[in-house]
């Protein structure tokens, strides 16, 4: 059975794009949507269109296919945010949408080839899509194009094009995910549900954003510094899977087809044949980036024996030294989660040396030699491999994880010092607040860890579980009053937890009475 969040991923792409749903569809829904009050105007604001991106993202996030892995994130994160800069230069990304929308980016723990852009700056990528292209090129290619959807306000521009009829429109995407993460069938019955006038001009309108997006995605990306080439391989692979009818490996296809004006178009823009154009050539670290979401898509048994296989059947002197590598980073990954620890190592160490001329690849390399070091119980090493590596999210994450893990005092205190220095800067980061508890209650610090687990809860929108800890909170702490354990520290805890429940219970009456 396919997992949810593909399903409700496509579908928020297909509504955003195509716009399928009437009012007489969305009528006929029972429950009601947690939805922003989008008015009776002709126009959405910026904060709206915000807010309609959190309402999709708090369907999204809770399913078990969401995906934020820091080495992959990082890696998507050094072509997102030279786009971004180039959007600006351009004019494209003017200040109040660089200020107001979420630009969150995100991972889809998905095979198929499938990128998508939501109302207020979200963006998702499916692991599948890393593990095709062949270039950090390509990839900005098609995130390029995606920013150009959530900077052009596609979505808003809908609405005007509609008038009243379209904030119905808009609010069924949000109720086609609730569907679609429920019941397949149902998702389909609200589809079939559209009118073919609907559906025909907002088809007719998608077209329209697919070409502006089309332009200014190539101006973004090349203005970046990206290669021209890197759209020529997209719309090869893109090409050849459309001639083949899209097997379904492709979702992209559906939301964006690929039709020959854009093609010629993009033919005419880069002045060269798309089928004639040279692929660029396969990097060390990309190499290495798709052996890691091809590993991380493999979560049975057969398919975690296969990247193994894949390895050690490997006999072909053709493959060059970058292919090798690819199949050594991900046999490291099975051969851990197999816990199969010499073989681990001994495929690491291979492909450090594999990768040692590579500066980029090497710290790719040697992350990874710090995680498996990290899962086989080694901090120590896990510590002396992260040492002297150039700061990143990632390389952050790690470092603190294996300095709680190895339950030394001095080492949990210093993990903390480098949470909060981070959390300041980046109060949103889930996986560094999730640590900060994991910190705190190593270190006997009980309330403020049930702070820090409510508060990685409300950054996942989930403010239901994240008032449940806070009141956990504040029952420890009325009984460490009456137990006079309560401490200055902890009374200013105790403070900050109330104002905090406060803070969220008012979030979450918004969401119950959204119109008002």
């Amino acid at each position: 059975m396919k997992n949810t969040l593909s399903r409700s991923s496509s579908l928020v792409c297909v509504l955003t794009l195509s716009g399928l749903f009437s009012v007489s569809a969305v009528q006929a829904q029972t429950q009601p949507a947690r939805l922003p009050h989008i008015g009776d105007g002709n126009s959405m604001s910026v904060p709206q269109e915000r807010k309609l991106g959190e309402a999709i993202m708090r369907q999204i996030m809770p399913d078990p296919d969401y995906l934020d892995d820091p080495v992959l994130v990082d890696y998507l994160q050094d072509i997102w945010q030279p786009l971004k800069e180039s959007a600006r230069q351009l004019g494209n990304l003017t200040p109040e949408l660089d200020e107001s929308f979420s630009w969150n980016l995100f991972l889809v723990r998905d095979r198929s080839v499938n990128a998508f852009a939501l109302p207020g700056g979200f963006m998702g990528v499916h692991l599948g899509l890393i593990a095709v292209v062949t270039s950090r090129d390509e990839l900005a290619a098609v995130m390029g194009h995606e920013l150009s959807h959530v900077t052009q306000r596609h979505i808003a521009r809908m609405q005007d094009s509609q008038g009243r009829q379209t904030p119905w429109m808009i609010a069924s995407i949000m109720l086609g995910v609730l569907a679609a993460s429920k019941s397949p069938d149902a998702a389909n019955a609200m589809i079939m549900g559209g009118t073919a006038t609907v559906a025909q001009t907002q088809l007719n309108f998608s077209r329209d954003m697919e070409r502006e997006a089309d332009r200014l995605g190539y101006a973004v990306m090349t203005n970046a510094g990206f290669e021209p080439q890197g759209v020529v391989g997209m719309f090869q692979k893109l090409a050849m899977a459309s001639r083949l009818n899209d097997s379904g490996g492709y979702p992209y296809l559906r939301t964006h087809p690929l039709t020959t004006e854009r093609i010629g178009d993009m033919q005419a823009r880069m002045g060269t044949q798309v089928t004639e154009a040279k692929a660029l050539p396969l990097t060390m670290v990309h190499a290495l980036m798709q052996a890691r979401a091809r590993a991380l898509m493999s979560k049975r048994a057969e398919e975690i024996q296969d990247l193994v296989l894949a390895y050690e059947k490997e006999t072909n002197t053709d493959n060059s030294p970058t292919q090798q590598a690819g199949l050594l980073y991900a046999a490291v990954m099975a051969y851990t989660e197999q816990r199969q620890a010499d073989k681990a190592v001994l495929a690491m160490n291979r492909l450090l040396t594999l990768s040692a001329n590579d500066p980029q690849g090497f710290r790719a390399a040697r992350w990874l030699a710090a995680d498996t070091q990290r899962r086989l119980g080694r901090h120590a090493e896990c510590l002396k491999l992260l040492d002297g590596m150039p700061a990143s999210r990632a390389r952050l994450l790690l470092q603190v994880q294996c300095r709680i893990a190895s339950k030394k005092a001095d080492g949990i205190e210093q993990a903390g010092d480098q949470l909060q220095l981070w959390l300041a800067d980046h109060p949103r980061d889930a996986l560094a607040w999730d640590a900060m508890a994991y910190a705190y209650a190593q270190s006997g610090q009980a309330l403020r860890a049930l702070r820090a687990e409510a508060e990685a809860k409300a950054v996942r929108w989930d403010e239901v579980a994240a008032i449940d800890r806070l009141r956990a909170a504040q029952s420890l702490a009325r009984e460490l009053t009456q137990q006079g354990k309560l401490d200055l520290g902890g009374q200013q805890e105790a403070s900050i937890i109330d104002a905090r429940i406060r803070a969220l219970e008012a979030k979450r009456r918004e969401l119950l009475q959204p119109n008002k």
